[in-house]
């Protein structure tokens, strides 16, 4: 996998440990799995977060493991500068689904958690169904669910505070691909919304231009969390 860190000067200098920010995409490394290039809504192009169980996917569509517990041992013994009990994540699109569902599974191990254009309910959009049933397997529903947003927020305990940027004119939004809608409503079901923050920019779509002019703001509020 590629991976890009940035140390601020600060760390550099006065040798003090700095928080961590961690923006997830959807891409995963090549493995040369036959078909695995065909979709950017599957494979190389997709892999959803997930701990694949359904072959040939096993053989290294591991992208939970990865995140949650490969990549922060790496990283947090490769660089002495960076502070482990402070990390906040935040994703777009796929990742943004990667962002709330490794948030909502892994209760105090992330400070913070903010997405643009979520894939927010999985299993009820035909991006995330064609994942599931390719990772998991069409009879795994609820191993399905285990990777859904909308699902997980059902059983959150205690207060959740989270912000989400979707643009009115994503047409992905619009194809009923994000739905954070639903995420919304399945928070205040169960009593956990108060502190969900569902920000509707009008008319901007799924491109990076719309990442990049709310970025301060999800910067700002990783900082805010992370006390620094």
């Amino acid at each position: 996998m590629e991976l890009n860190v940035f140390l601020p000067p600060q760390a550099l200098k006065s040798g003090a440990k700095v928080p961590v920010f961690t923006r997830l995409t959807h891409r995963v490394g090549g493995l040369q799995i036959e078909g695995e290039d065909e979709a950017y809504d599957f494979g190389s192009g997709a892999g959803f977060y997930v701990d694949a169980t359904k072959e040939p996917w096993t053989k290294g569509y591991n992208m939970y493991s990865y995140i949650t517990k490969e990549l922060p041992e790496a990283l947090f013994s490769s660089f002495k500068e960076l502070d482990s009990d402070r990390v906040s994540i935040t994703g777009h699109s796929m990742g943004g689904h990667g962002a709330l569902t490794l948030f909502l599974k892994n209760p105090g191990k992330y400070k913070s958690v903010s997405a643009f254009a979520p894939i927010a309910n999985p299993i009820n959009c035909p991006w995330g169904q064609k994942a599931f049933k390719g990772y998991f397997g069409e009879d795994q529903q609820q191993k399905w669910k285990e990777h859904d947003a909308t699902e997980l927020v059902k059983q959150w305990k205690g207060p959740l505070e989270i912000l989400i940027d979707v643009g009115t004119g994503d047409n992905f939004y619009k194809q009923k691909q994000l739905l954070p809608e639903n995420f919304v409503e399945a928070a205040k079901a169960a009593g956990n919304d108060k502190g969900i923050n569902l920000r509707m920019q009008p008319d901007y779509d799924h491109s990076y231009y719309f990442m990049a002019t709310f970025a301060d703001d999800h910067v700002a509020w990783a900082a805010k969390h992370l006390g620094a």
